[in-house]
């Protein structure tokens, strides 16, 4: 069943074209990597799924849903409700420690709920640091707190901009295992990545150049 559709999509900025008449349907389940140079078009597409952009042309549909007709107070909504972000630089409270990071996405979701905040944190094996600032975190406990926190309000898609891109290999291989075993239980993913490991152990790899998709294919292990 599919998820989320791309058709035609266009983003122009003057005579630039960041997305030029990109199409791409995305399962439910799935986990896709998009991969591409710097200036490829992969950031652009990120905001403009998440909502935090609109493009100049063409349909993004969620749920069979046309989103680009939507108000921005709906399109606000939406990101709120079905997308849960991680980011490569944390983007943690940091004067709040793990469990009230956490529970930061709930507030703006429904009502703050520090059980349910600290069950999101053992998911992701971190309800022992519950109570630590992210000064007293490292980069990968960070990065575990930014997916607990993506994860709370039970979104239909995480979307991850360069997930591992601040860790070591040891935090790396833990986050992407992470990712695993979340698209194992049937979570959507799409993970924007310049890494080719990290591109390597997605379902699905899209590459973009110049704002075009030149590429999409599926991984040896998932091809059976």
């Amino acid at each position: 069943m599919k998820l989320l559709e791309l058709k035609d999509v266009t983003k122009r900025y003057g005579s630039l074209y960041a997305l030029d008449k990109v199409s791409l349907s995305i399962d439910k389940g799935e986990w896709i990597a998009i991969m591409g140079p710097s200036g490829s078009g992969k950031s652009t597409m990120m905001n403009i799924i998440s909502c935090m952009d609109r493009p100049t042309e063409g349909q993004v549909i969620f749920n069979g849903r046309d989103i680009t007709k939507d108000s921005r107070k709906k399109l606000t909504e939406f990101h709120r409700d079905k997308i849960g972000l991680v980011f490569q630089q944390f983007h943690l409270i940091n004067y709040l420690n793990a469990v009230e990071n956490v529970m930061v996405a709930q507030y703006y979701h429904s009502m703050p709920d520090e059980k349910e905040a600290l069950e999101a944190l053992e998911r992701v094996g971190l309800k022992d640091r519950a109570k630590h600032l992210p000064s007293q975190l490292s980069g990968g406990e960070q990065q575990r707190v930014c997916i607990a926190r993506a994860l709370i309000n039970s979104p239909e898609l995480i979307l991850a901009d360069e997930p591992t891109g601040n860790l070591d290999e040891a935090n790396e291989n833990i986050v992407l295992d992470l990712f695993r075993q979340l698209h194992k239980e049937g979570t959507s993913l799409i993970v924007v990545t310049h890494d080719p490991e990290v591109g390597e152990v997605a379902e699905r790899v899209v590459r973009l150049e110049h704002g075009k998709i030149i590429s999409d294919k599926k991984n040896n292990q998932f091809s059976e």
